[in-house]
């Protein structure tokens, strides 16, 4: 065992000792909670929905006529025609024969009616000679010079011309009347004669054609052809129930069709009264602006745009819940306090304030954040996002 030596003991024992001093507590260190700011912020508020796409107006056309055969076909499916354009020609062969036979009839009524005029004016001549001589034969019985019997047979021939004249009259009626009613079936004849172009009664796009050619057109079957009227397109889009009451026409619809990447516009047509009591689903009809880049039967999401404003906004986090309804954890001076809200859009991870707060203030970012009323925190701003 080393021993030190006097002198280095006598030297340690020299050394001054120091004063031992108190070390003052040190001062409570604050959590770090995130705030952020309440500020303004462009707010959407949206309805989604999805359905399929169909015409806005679909025509069926149908024949005019019926039992002729189809002769030729001029239109197909995904043809785009115009108003009045041939879709399809029956045969007129049988109406031909029947003009025919109605323009010999009407040529025969023609010559019934010259006949019949002749003879007006035959028995019209013969009536007035038959009265003049009933005149004659009255003065000469009247003087003496005829008999009683020359006066009466006078005047019995002068009544005869006169009935013949009335029956004459009425052959030319019957005649005219004959001639109307040729002239009538003939201008029938002729209508469906035109008939027999099956025309497209507005313009559109064909999307279906059950028309062959030889089978005999009927109106009582399936249409000949069926158009969607100026190609124009809807998406009938199916509305949550609770949605269906914020939906009114003319409000603005973004859709993004299955496979497209290049969003479509379009805008609410209608809303339908009703709500489907199975699927408790309402119906909206949004037209198309650029129908020519979808088809009939596509399925298609829609966002359709129920209000757009400049509004005060918070973190979607930031609000929590209580039996006071809507709640935030507002800052102040560093000290939380509990702040009732009313709430409105809520778009893009923020909330509308309605209520409750002004611009500038200061509220945990996350509700569920574990401070409490009262609390005292070391604020730590976070950027608004937008």
């Amino acid at each position: 065992m080393m021993r030190l030596p006097i002198a280095a003991v006598l030297s340690l024992l020299a050394l001054p000792v120091f004063a031992q001093t108190e070390i003052p507590p040190a001062a409570p260190v604050l959590p770090a909670i995130t705030v952020s700011t309440v500020g303004s912020a462009l707010l959407r508020d949206r309805v989604l929905a999805s359905g399929l796409v169909g015409p806005v107006e679909q025509v069926q056309v149908q024949p005019l006529i019926e039992g002729q055969p189809i002769q030729t076909l001029a239109a197909d499916v995904g043809d785009t025609v115009a108003a009045g354009q041939v879709l399809a020609v029956l045969s007129g062969t049988a109406l031909d024969l029947q003009k025919s036979q109605f323009l010999a009839s009407l040529a025969a009524a023609r010559a019934t009616i010259a006949q019949a005029e002749a003879q007006l004016l035959e028995a019209t001549s013969s009536a007035d000679e038959a009265q003049r001589v009933n005149v004659r034969t009255a003065k000469l019985k009247e003087q003496g010079s005829a008999s009683q019997a020359a006066a009466d047979q006078a005047q019995a021939a002068a009544i005869s011309a006169t009935a013949r004249v009335s029956v004459a009259t009425q052959s030319l009626e019957a005649a005219r009347a004959q001639l109307a009613l040729v002239q009538a079936q003939l201008d029938n004849v002729e209508l469906q004669r035109s008939r027999t172009q099956v025309v497209a009664p507005v313009a559109g796009e064909v999307i279906a054609r059950n028309a062959q050619v030889g089978s005999v057109a009927s109106a009582a079957g399936s249409p000949m052809f069926v158009l969607i009227r100026d190609g124009a397109l809807e998406l009938r889009a199916d509305i949550a129930e609770r949605d269906l009451l914020r939906l009114v026409p003319g409000q603005t619809a973004t859709m993004q069709a299955v496979g497209s990447d290049e969003p479509l516009t379009g805008t609410v047509r209608l809303v339908e009264p009703s709500i489907d009591t199975v699927t408790r689903l309402g119906r909206a009809r949004i037209s198309i602006d650029a129908p020519d880049r979808l088809r009939d039967g596509m399925f298609v999401d829609a966002e359709i745009l129920v209000a757009e404003r400049q509004a005060l906004a918070v973190p979607v986090t930031a609000v929590g819940s209580s039996a006071e309804g809507a709640t935030v954890m507002r800052v102040q001076q560093g000290q939380v306090s509990r702040v009732p809200v009313v709430t409105g859009i809520r778009d893009a991870g923020l909330v509308e304030i309605v209520s409750g707060l002004a611009a500038g203030d200061l509220v945990v970012t996350k509700a569920a954040a574990f401070v409490r009323d009262g609390d005292r925190v070391n604020p730590v701003p976070a950027p608004m996002t937008n």
